[in-house]
């Protein structure tokens, strides 16, 4: 008998191997995870088994960082990876690439069906999406009555928008049936006279994240077709910014969070103080602005009140006073008519709001400048109308009847030239004098 050939224990674990990874290659496994160990280095080191056999997993660094779903014991999974050799130890092992959670592919595949069907009926169509309202009083939230998800909506509304009042059905967010009850708080806010609910003037429908299991129920067709009939505009909030649900396509809004959800239905409430002071200050500006142009006008016809007869002087200054009394009492009262009836407006919307307290006072300082704005207008008035019967007193006594009334006379030529020299004479001309009292006509000798 020849002597047999033998081979080292390295050669023939390598042996197997490569026997391994060339005839089996990559491959999906589904099991069950057990022993599960995290190391330090981020490596994850744990069992898959079934009813009749177990395996070792490796799953290194890199690939569990990226792995959406994270396998835990007694998870069932569904393995990507290759079969492989561990030479150190000569023990089988998978080397684990991917992880779905079992039954996650049929989910996929039931969620693009779904998806290709409603988008196919118009359900998705941008034409169909409502805007949300731009100030709501009330927010209805459909989510768990215990989750973070509820608390961290409420926070974000109270911080943004404390007179909003949020109004919570709660329901179940996960499991079977939990998409029966989401539809059915949808429907029943949709006609809420008929089923006693508070009016609300926008719905937020999510929860936290979780798997593509975890938040399947928002992937149903009843809690699709609930919110495309929905009559008040729904804000669909599930899960995380990388989770999208079919609600995320058929709601009016797809908000990345709850937290975000909540931060999109309502404004900033500081944001809205701010606006109300700088309408404020701009309408005091306007006013202020008025008063310096009309000051600038009645300045220019003072100045330009000497160069005039006297019959215009008395006439046009008047006129033009009169008018522009008339035109800044119009335009004050037409600009504060329109600030109170924005201001009544904004504290009609916002009743039970804090900024009803800023509004009061605006409306308090308008009505006091108004009052010193007539007081001043008044002042000036006057003033102008001394001057321009001081100007009339000093014309008159400056003008040619003052110079009649102390005797003196003015003579003119028949054609009403005036006569300053003899030189301008001739023989048999007439004259024309005029005195205090008439006129009298002669002839030059």
């Amino acid at each position: 008998m020849p002597e047999a050939k033998t081979i080292s224990v390295t050669r023939l674990v390598r042996k197997m191997r490569n026997l391994l990874e060339i005839e089996l290659g990559e491959v999906w496994v589904e099991g069950e995870v057990s022993n599960m160990r995290r190391q330090s280095s981020g490596h994850l080191y744990f069992t898959l088994k079934d009813d009749g056999a177990q395996m070792s997993c490796v799953m290194f660094r890199g690939n569990a960082s990226r792995a959406k779903v994270q396998p835990d014991n007694g998870m069932q999974v569904r393995l990507f990876g290759e079969v492989s050799v561990y030479e150190a130890r000569g023990s089988v092992q998978l080397i684990v690439r991917q992880v779905e959670s079992a039954g996650e592919g049929e989910l996929q595949a039931r969620f693009e069906a779904l998806k290709k069907k409603l988008d196919a009926e118009g359900l998705f169509a941008k034409e169909r999406k409502r805007p949300l309202p731009r100030f709501p009083k009330k927010v209805g939230l459909i989510t768990s009555g215990t989750g973070a998800a509820l608390q961290d909506m409420l926070n974000v509304l109270g911080r943004r928008a404390p007179w909003v009042q949020p109004v919570l059905y709660a329901v179940q967010v996960q499991g079977v049936g939990a998409e029966n009850g989401i539809a059915d708080a949808i429907n029943q806010w949709s006609q809420w006279q008929e089923n006693g609910l508070p009016e609300v003037d926008v719905l937020i429908v999510g929860r936290g994240g979780g798997s593509l299991e975890d938040l399947w129920n928002f992937n149903e067709e009843i809690v699709a077709r609930a919110m495309a009939a929905c009559s008040i505009p729904v804000v669909s909030a599930v899960g995380h910014e990388i989770d999208f649900t079919i609600a995320d396509f058929v709601a009016d809004m797809r908000a990345p969070t709850p937290s975000a959800a909540a931060e999109l239905v309502v404004p900033d409430g500081e944001d809205l103080l701010r606006k109300l002071q700088r309408y404020g200050a701009g309408m005091s500006r306007v006013v202020e602005s008025e008063v310096r142009r009309y000051e600038v006008q009645l300045s220019g016809m003072q100045r330009g009140a000497l160069s005039m007869s006297v019959e215009r002087v008395l006439r046009e200054p008047m006129l033009r006073l009169l008018q522009t009394g008339k035109d800044m009492d119009d335009a004050v009262v037409q600009q504060l008519n329109e600030r109170q009836q924005w201001l009544a407006l904004m504290k009609q919307r916002y009743s039970t709001l804090h900024p009803e307290n800023l509004i009061d006072g605006r409306l308090e300082k308008v009505a006091n400048r108004k009052k010193l704005l007539d007081s001043v207008l008044t002042s000036k008035l006057e003033r102008f109308e001394r001057q321009l019967q001081r100007q009339k007193s000093m014309l008159r006594a400056l003008g040619p009847d003052s110079a009649f009334e102390r005797g003196f006379s003015i003579s003119l030529t028949k054609s009403g030239e005036l006569v300053r020299s003899a030189d301008q004479l001739d023989k048999g001309d007439i004259l024309v004098t005029k005195l205090r009292d008439g006129e009298i006509e002669s002839e030059v000798c």
